[in-house]
């Protein structure tokens, strides 16, 4: 009988291995004078190996009374964008940013086509119509990212444990193009907190 239940432990544990637990975070984001910082992104990458990367949630844009809705975004690499104008005058979108360059000629309504972005980086957008319009999209490559509340957290969901680079960003950031990162180690649920200096609002 012993026998018997060793053979079995032995083939489940060759048929069924352990699932790799996976761990909820949550990161705080602070500024140089402790304040929270809303519409930061947080995002992480693994350390030691490639994430398997499912296919991007596409995202919407909006125009509504000649501004930008949301301010920021932000979205895995392959993910589409639509740009809808719900205003009653015409706009024209445009990017000149390295990441995504593009334009979305005057129009009124839903564009035909969304547009995809498909390699990471900042995107920043304006009117050519509305010079005060803007708004900041940042595409990233990976599956684990989120935005901060308006108390400065952001929650990541499901993420195996082991080693990651966490990244926080801010569009407020003296130079945009270059985020925060340090290195995390996750094995449970966890708490991390992040500071940026961030130019004046």
């Amino acid at each position: 009988m012993k026998f018997r239940l060793m053979q079995w432990l032995l083939l489940t544990s060759l048929c069924c291995p352990a699932l790799t637990p996976a761990a909820n975070i949550t990161v705080k984001t602070s500024d140089q004078s402790s304040a929270m910082i809303a519409n930061a992104v947080v995002y992480v990458v693994p350390v030691n190996a490639k994430s398997t990367n499912p296919l991007p949630a596409n995202a919407v844009i909006d125009q509504i009374k000649k501004e930008f809705v949301p301010l920021v975004s932000v979205v895995q690499v392959g993910a589409a964008v639509m740009f809808p104008n719900k205003d009653n005058i015409r706009h024209h979108v445009y990017s000149f940013s390295p990441t995504k360059v593009f334009q979305l000629k005057l129009y009124s309504g839903v564009p035909a086509q969304p547009v995809i972005f498909d390699k990471p980086g900042l995107v920043v957008m304006g009117c050519n119509i509305h010079d005060g319009m803007v708004a900041y999209l940042l595409v990233v490559d990976t599956p684990w990212f989120a935005k901060t509340d308006a108390e400065g957290k952001a929650r990541l969901e499901n993420l195996p444990a082991g080693a990651y680079e966490l990244h926080a960003w801010s569009h407020r950031l003296p130079d945009p193009n270059v985020d925060v990162t340090r290195r995390i180690d996750v094995t449970a649920d966890a708490e991390f907190s992040v500071s940026l200096n961030l130019k004046p609002q």
